[in-house]
């Protein structure tokens, strides 16, 4: 008898594990998921992003768990880790141009040019219409200093959009760089009236013009830019957003005048 409740009492401490079937599973993962893109209608991507990993560790054949993972990580500056988690998707969807794009702009975003060039390429193979990713892979090509590539995928989103603004933008910053003010000056118009409300070309101009001569017409845009948005009197979010050595030399001159400077200091931030 000693023995049988030795026994007994051995496998009263076995702790009890319940089983779920996939189908369970897989319907856990979806309610993650739905819980998380509440999160993400509000931003809040952080309180997301354990609910998205966990629905990939319940369901680690859903591609779009992955992909949304991978996407909520860019968002978060995670980059190594989206890259990751896109990789898993594209080992369950490889021909999904989405999964291809999001994981060539986390290339981007970590600096790995050349990758985001050739795995955007990839996608659009597949779906060559998408202006997104022809403005990334302009951006891609801009940033390893490939001016005509990057001017080519600029060229062919404002072809397909002719409103997309940022792409014309982009198209005044490689003027700018390879020596063309004029033509900086006439696309950085164009992408002002398409949104009167971009900062980004009006603090442009403004730099242009101060490059020129023309202090008067320089300063009043900057002042406006600055208004529009303050974000744009810092050099490093100037270069974050791709503005080239020259333009942002040339920027340095104009922001470091005793007006601008002075308008800098008073001006509200509005960000």
């Amino acid at each position: 008898m000693t023995s049988v409740a030795t026994v007994a009492h051995s496998q009263a401490l076995v702790p009890y594990t319940p089983t779920q079937d996939a189908k369970s599973l897989e319907n856990t993962s979806k309610t993650l998921l739905r819980q998380a893109a509440g999160l993400v209608q509000f931003q809040q991507y952080e309180q997301a992003i354990p609910r998205v990993a966990l629905a990939t560790q319940l369901a680690p054949k859903n591609h779009e768990a992955w992909l949304f993972l991978g996407t909520l990580y860019v968002q978060t500056q995670k980059y190594q880790k989206s890259i990751d988690a896109l990789q898993q998707a594209i080992a369950i969807k490889p021909q999904d141009p989405d999964t291809l794009f999001m994981l060539g702009s986390a290339y981007f975003q970590k600096g790995d040019n050349q990758k985001a060039i050739d795995t955007i390429q990839t996608g659009l193979k597949i779906k060559p219409d998408n202006n997104s990713a022809l403005f990334d892979l302009g951006n891609a090509f801009y940033k390893s200093n490939k001016y005509p590539d990057a001017l080519a995928q600029y060229q062919k989103a404002v072809k397909k959009d002719p409103k997309f603004w940022p792409a014309i933008n982009n198209i005044g910053l490689v003027n700018y760089e390879t020596g063309d003010i004029n033509g900086a000056i006439q696309n950085w118009q164009r992408a002002i009236a398409i949104d009167p409300k971009a900062a980004e070309p009006v603090l442009a101009i403004a730099v242009a013009l101060f490059a020129q001569g023309k202090q008067a017409e320089a300063f009043a845009a900057a002042e406006k830019a600055i208004v529009l948005d303050s974000r744009y009197a810092n050099i490093q979010y100037l270069k974050d957003n791709l503005w080239g050595d020259k333009l942002l030399n040339d920027t340095r001159k104009l922001i470091q005048t005793p007006r601008v400077r002075d308008f800098i200091t008073k001006a509200p931030s509005k960000n």
